[in-house]
């Protein structure tokens, strides 16, 4: 039976790999090899589904491949099949199929079309090995996944200003989450002294055990959790992502932000409700959060303008309703809410483009007067500060770069004095010391070497702020961000002894990624002259094969599980104890800006229109 679930990961990336061999112009066979292989999934799942059901629902768990392991630490794959995995398994397979059928003869003769069927069967990768994962490290490669195929369908229409400009946006609170969860996993390793499993979480007498002399510890983890649920699931402040994800295809927007990945962060919590199950705090932070997000996107649903940011937010306030079940305890309840939103959503947001064209013709015709709502009821100048607000959406957007964005981009700017050779010139030999003391580490007296790490690691966030807020060179934004992680390396291994291959096996991928990445820039800084970050360039269009190579770069850099880095990072964060919160902090702030900093680059290097006029301009929006 277990072996039924090694089928669920490999279908979808075998169908992946085929059609990354077809040539673009094969528009049959490429949908064919998607509809065939979500075709099968499908079959697969329901017959499987089916044995299971008849078999008394066993909960399965496989621990697959160890892909690193140490004193004190074991990275591995692990897979769990239990009601959860079985509801979203249904689900996913379900929409997708449907979804690929409609994208058939949707997409017809666009010019993406291969691009576009190539980014959903790597989407269903990840959403296969997320929803079937078995601990939080198996959780995060899907998540990232899924992070990196969000941002590529946003930005579908890649020639034009805002599907870009919005994939950014979107993809800097995926980072969130993803920081959101790392900091959970390195909690969860020194709380349980090993890579736990959601089978073992589901043990109360070990949760009870840990978490009794280290409630604080327990509540941390749980937040974060929450953090990185809220930011998956588009709950507030993070709402406001959601309407702008909606610039790519009408049938990727319907299978990411109205049915499967924006409910992944409900998923995180049902899988880990046994770990904060009894900490009422936690439940009421989930429950309250779900329905400030149910109450406050509700009203701006009602004002909005587009179906399809109206859609967004009705579902927003829906996964609210579900946190608030999650919280309450009605797994069940929440499943079944979870695939009635998911089935709702995907069938309006794919008729939306009808819906339109049939009102326009209709409210010429059949014009009638708005019915008297609740609101009428109010006081009016409560009713007009509710609308005022619910169409200013809040000012979600302007919080979130008021309270986050702008500080950041503030302390960057305050670093414009540095160049290329002045980071050289400062670097190695700054570098040069701090490895010489590293030698020497007995003769740095107690009350300094206790501060070093701390320093190291601020020194990187420095310079990838710095890169995070670049306007001008490309190649000097590159080369912060490989600096960053050198400083986050040398931090690391003044804050505790563990041998030379932990910070190899970290900084593998990074030199390998960044000098690919250095050679690309080089490459299309000879061939174009100018390739400053002050606007969008949109090389991507005459150099597609450069792009592919420079995207494959960054997602090495930002620790995206294709190259060791990815568990490397993870490494880097069980050697910081439970106790160094202001060492954890810089170097996941380093994280969320040295990813943000990285797709900056990539997309406005590559994507956008194009800054040579020969070229058709296309519209700003889709």
């Amino acid at each position: 039976m277990t072996s039924f679930i090694h089928i669920f990961i490999l279908l979808p990336i075998v169908g992946f790999l085929i059609s990354l061999l077809i040539p673009a112009r094969k528009e049959g066979i490429i949908s064919g090899v998607a509809f065939g292989t979500v075709g099968l999934h499908l079959a697969s799942t329901i017959g499987f589904l089916g044995y299971w059901l008849f078999n008394g629902q066993p909960v399965l768990n496989i621990k697959d491949i160890v892909l690193f392991k140490s004193i004190g630490y074991e990275f591995f794959i692990d897979f769990c099949f239990d009601k959860i995995a079985a509801t979203y398994l249904f689900v996913g397979s379900f929409l997708t199929f449907l979804v690929t059928i409609y994208s058939r003869y949707y997409l017809h003769r666009e010019s993406g079309y291969k691009r576009f069927f190539n980014t959903i069967l790597f989407f269903y990768v990840g959403y296969n090995t997320a929803i079937l994962s078995g601990n939080l490290e198996t959780l995060f490669i899907g998540w990232e996944i899924l992070g990196i195929s969000s941002f590529l369908l946003i930005a579908f229409y890649r020639d034009r200003y805002l599907p870009v400009k919005n994939a950014v946006k979107v993809f800097s609170i995926y980072r969130i989450g993803d920081v959101g969860l790392i900091l959970a996993m390195w909690m969860s390793h020194h709380l349980f002294h090993e890579n736990i499993t959601f089978l073992k979480l589901s043990n109360y007498e070990l949760v009870h055990e840990h978490l009794q002399s280290h409630t604080w510890i327990g509540v941390f983890i749980s937040v974060m959790i929450l953090i990185s649920a809220a930011a998956k699931s588009a709950q507030l402040p993070f709402s406001s992502w959601l309407p702008r994800a909606m610039e790519g295809p009408t049938p990727s927007t319907a299978i990411f932000y109205g049915s499967l990945s924006v409910h992944l962060g409900v998923f995180l919590l049902l899988r880990t409700y046994p770990f904060w199950e009894h900490q009422l705090s936690v439940r009421i932070l989930i429950a309250l959060l779900g329905l400030f997000t149910a109450v406050i996107t509700t009203g701006i649903a009602r004002v909005q303008s587009s179906v399809k940011s109206q859609i967004a937010y009705a579902s927003i306030a829906q996964i609210g309703l579900i946190f608030i079940e999650v919280a309450a305890g009605f797994e069940m309840l929440a499943m079944f809410h979870f695939a009635g939103n998911a089935f709702l959503r995907t069938y309006q947001l794919l008729v939306s483009p009808s819906v339109v064209s049939y009102l326009i013709r209709e409210q010429f015709y059949n014009f009638s007067p708005r019915e008297r709502s609740i609101e009428d009821f109010f006081p009016k100048k409560l009713e007009y500060t509710l609308y005022t607000l619910s169409v200013k959406e809040w000012n979600l957007d302007s919080f979130m770069y008021q309270y986050l964005w702008n500080p950041l981009k503030w302390a960057g700017n305050k670093m414009n004095f540095l160049t290329v050779n002045r980071v050289l010139i400062f670097f190695i030999p700054t570098y040069l010391i701090g490895m010489i003391s590293l030698y020497y580490e007995d003769m740095i007296p107690a009350n300094i070497h206790v501060y070093l790490p701390i320093f190291f690691s601020i020194i990187g966030l420095l310079m990838v702020l710095k890169s995070f807020t670049e306007r001008k060179k490309a190649r000097m934004s590159w080369i912060l961000v490989i600096l960053n992680h050198f400083w986050i390396a040398l931090s690391i291994s003044f804050n505790e002894h563990f041998t030379l291959d932990h910070t190899f096996l970290y900084l593998s991928g990074i030199i390998v990624a960044g000098g690919l990445g250095y050679i690309c820039l080089n490459t299309l800084k000879s061939l174009e002259g100018n390739i400053d970050l002050d606007q969008f360039h949109g090389h991507s269009y005459k150099h597609p094969k450069l792009a592919f190579i420079f995207l494959m770069a960054c997602l090495g850099v930002s620790g995206f599980p294709i190259t060791p880095t990815f568990i490397g990072e993870d490494l880097i964060f069980s050697h910081i104890h439970e106790n160094q919160a202001i060492l954890a902090f810089s170097i996941s702030l380093s994280f969320i800006i040295d990813g943000l900093a990285i797709i900056r680059i990539y997309a406005r290097i590559f994507l956008g229109p194009h800054v040579k006029s020969v070229y058709e301009t296309a519209y700003r929006s889709s």
